[in-house]
Parts: C-alpha cells; structure tokens; sequence
C-alpha cells in the first residue's frame, strides 16, 4: 500500500479572500450540483457520473486551479467514462506556465476541444 510522502513539506500557495467560493453570476444558476472532490479527479470517489447522466448531460466544460493535476485527471476519468469535453483554457492555471501548456497542447486536443472563457460564455448565451 502506498503511503503519502511525510518527509516533504509542500509550499501551499497563497489564495486571495474568496477564491473558493462560486461567482455570483453562477451562485444563483437554476438546477445547478455541487459537488465536493475528494481526490485530484472530480469523478472519483463521488457520484458526478451519475449525477450528470440522469440528467442527460454528455458535454462537460472543464476549468479550475490546476491544469496539470485536477483538471488533467478529471480530462481523463471524464474521456474514459465518453463524455464530449470543452477545456477553458484561459481559466485554469499551474505551477508554472510550462505545465500549464504541456498539457494544454499534448493532452487536452486529444480528448477534446479547448476554447477561452469569452467563446464559452458566448455560446452559453
């Protein structure tokens, strides 16, 4: 059984007041889930699979804090489970630039399509 690393102290980032709480324009969205992740991916471990296909969604948009580790492995679990996927690719982020656009050009244009925030927010409306 793997064990996490306890000799290594990791140097968390310091996030601004609020960052982890939903924009207004989304806190009052009709019919919306929330959904608390567990690990690096968000559909271990929980019921988001499940979530969105009784409501008969097959398109996901991904963004979030981490390019190269909570969105990459969501990316993953979510093309192994078939979902089609938009990847934000201006609203997500890394430890450094370098991670963020290895993934972003080797991994992302194979399972799926990435766009910026002004082009989603333009075909949601």
């Amino acid at each position: 059984m793997l064990k996490p690393m306890t000799d290594v102290q990791l140097s968390l980032p310091q996030y601004p007041e609020g960052w982890d709480q939903i924009v207004p324009e989304l806190a009052g969205y009709p019919n919306t889930y929330t959904l608390t992740k567990h690990q690096w991916g968000a559909f271990f471990g929980t019921d988001l699979d499940l979530q969105l296909r009784r409501r008969g969604i097959r398109t996901i948009v991904l963004c979030g804090i981490s390019t190269s580790i909570g969105v990459d492995t969501t990316a993953r679990e979510a093309y192994q489970l078939g979902y089609d996927q938009v990847f934000v690719e201006d609203a997500m982020g890394a430890s450094s630039r370098e991670k963020h656009e290895f993934v972003c050009k080797t991994i992302f244009p194979r399972i799926g399509q990435i766009r910026t925030s002004g082009a989603v927010v333009a075909a949601l409306k």
